[in-house]
């Protein structure tokens, strides 16, 4: 065997073993580092891995939930910030207001000086007005054609401007073969401004378009100032088309007034215009 102090050893001979091929390695390294502006791949390569030594293990979740909650908030606030905008624009945008109905005006400076006077009320607040207006429209042959139901609602729809209600059997009557909850016909409640409108257009309108008009009968009031009609063909009204529509239907109209009694809901609908049968 041959001892350790038998080898040469590099201390004494006054050299490094393999130090300078380690000092020209990183004189080289940096020299590259300098030109290119990059790291070398092995150091490259160690310095995350001793970032990730170093830093806690608990501190990068928390770090990541800290930005991900800055960036949804930013995100909050840039929509907040479009819907913000987008209503500022919408409220500077000018809307034209609905006109104002004609029979509105017609009742407050002549209707009412005149009930007033012809009643001898005092107080402007006894004299009748209309209140409501009701478009009711029954279908029978819903129970067996399907679609009718769908062209009942569509002209009612035409007719009053508003959305109706499907109206259905409160209870089961086996002689007329309908159950309880079947759909029996649709109606539409008008009120304010679009109620004046379509009394307007009723009275002007749509009823001198009755074939073999001559009047309204006086029979129609229910003795507490409401009166009622029923009109047998619903193509008298302008708005309804011709062509879009799939049968001839009636429909009832009803007006319900404040007045107690039924002659001042005729003398009240006789001063908006309604054309009654005169009298002899």
């Amino acid at each position: 065997m041959i001892s350790d102090e038998s080898q040469p050893s590099a201390e004494l001979n006054g050299e490094e073993p393999n130090g300078d091929a380690e000092a020209d390695k990183g004189a080289a390294a940096a020299q590259a580092e300098a030109e290119t502006g990059e790291q070398p791949e092995g150091e490259a390569e160690q310095q995350p891995e001793a970032q990730a030594e170093d830093a806690p293990s608990e501190q990068t979740p928390r770090r990541q939930r800290a930005a991900r909650g800055t960036r949804a908030t930013r995100g909050q606030q840039r929509v907040g910030g479009a819907d913000a905008s987008s209503r500022e624009a919408a409220e500077e945008v000018p809307t034209e207001a609905p006109p104002k109905p004609r029979y509105l005006e017609i009742y407050r400076n002549t209707i009412v000086p005149a009930i007033m006077e012809e009643f001898g009320f005092k107080n402007p607040m006894r004299v009748p007005r209309v209140q409501k207006i009701v478009l009711n429209i029954g279908l029978g042959e819903a129970l067996t054609n399907s679609r009718a139901m769908e062209g009942a609602t569509g002209d009612l729809t035409t007719i009053s401007g508003q959305k109706p209600v499907i109206t259905r059997a409160r209870k089961s009557i086996a002689g007329f073969k309908i159950r309880e909850g079947n759909p029996i016909g649709t109606s539409v409640t008008l009120r304010g401004a679009r109620m004046y409108h379509f009394l307007d257009r009723f009275i002007n309108m749509a009823l001198p378009r009755i074939r073999d008009f001559r009047g309204l009968p006086r029979t129609g009031f229910d003795g507490r100032g409401n009166f009622s009609i029923g009109i047998r063909e619903q193509i008298i009204f302008p708005e309804i088309d011709y062509n879009a529509i799939d049968r001839i239907r009636g429909l009832q109209v009803t007006i319900a007034t404040s007045a107690r009694n039924d002659e001042e809901g005729i003398r009240l609908l006789e001063l908006y215009g309604m054309p009654f049968i005169r009298l002899t």
